[in-house]
């Protein structure tokens, strides 16, 4: 029914995950509302209003969940990209998976369907998930970049720096057991490092706390098939690796 707070994590739970979130999108101030200021616990389902016209605005019991981020990411113009898109791809799988890929940007297809790794690259990366005994509905699937750059070039940084937000919220809200960085931008984005990806797969780092695995993105895979080995490897890793926090060993 209309203001019933939605499926999904407690916002009042995840409060710090929300005013992390409120922070990157450039909130500097919540006003708390009248009866909050009397003592008595604010109605989760009631807006947050930051002051000043224009300012950026999310419903605390909306701002949790997928669908919303989803939402605030098919509207977002912080980026030309939003000009030359066709759908904004923001990501797809389980909401309660345990490993968590993170690619570098749409393509063609995915551009076209809205859906991450779709194309050619897609298909592989499906292939490389059943392989460690997954399914794609097992697993959640986003991209660095939710806008397709024009002709498949590298993602910006001013791109990279518009979309990361939403990807750490993505992140928070999935909360994986283990991330698989496909390729050297999402590696980099999320280590904070230029290390290249030859030296930085083949064992874990971390994001967050989070194990984190970087290796060679599916496209460049269908490109150097001498490579597919050693991409073997880490998802091998990959796949022990959950088990292992799964099994608490």
């Amino acid at each position: 029914e209309p203001g019933d707070v939605p499926p999904g994590p407690n916002p009042i739970k995840d409060v710090t995950t929300y005013f992390n979130y409120l922070k990157s999108i450039g909130v500097e101030y919540v006003e708390p509302s009248a009866s909050a200021r009397k003592g008595t616990p604010a109605d989760p389902r009631k807006a947050v209003k930051p002051p000043g016209p224009g300012s950026d605005f999310v419903e605390p019991s909306k701002s949790l969940t997928l669908e919303a981020l989803s939402e605030e990411v098919a509207n977002c113009t912080k980026c030309p990209l939003h000009e030359t898109r066709a759908n904004a791809v923001f990501g797809s799988g389980s909401r309660n998976a345990g490993i968590m890929f993170v690619g570098e940007a749409p393509g063609a297809e995915e551009d076209k369907q809205g859906l991450p790794f779709v194309g050619r690259s897609g298909k592989l990366l499906t292939k490389m998930i059943n392989a460690i005994d997954f399914k794609r509905e097992d697993v959640y699937i986003a991209n660095v970049l939710k806008s397709r750059p024009p002709n498949n070039r590298d993602p910006g940084p001013d791109e990279i720096e518009a979309c990361e937000p939403y990807l750490k919220l993505q992140i928070e809200i999935i909360k994986p057991l283990v991330i698989c960085a496909l390729g050297a931008h999402a590696a980099h984005t999320l280590l904070k490092t230029n290390t290249p990806i030859g030296k930085l797969r083949g064992k874990f780092h971390e994001y967050n706390s989070v194990p984190l695995l970087a290796t060679y993105h599916p496209a460049f895979l269908l490109r150097n098939s001498a490579y597919k080995k050693e991409s073997w490897k880490d998802l091998q890793l990959l796949r022990d690796e959950h088990k292992k926090i799964v099994s608490g060993k």
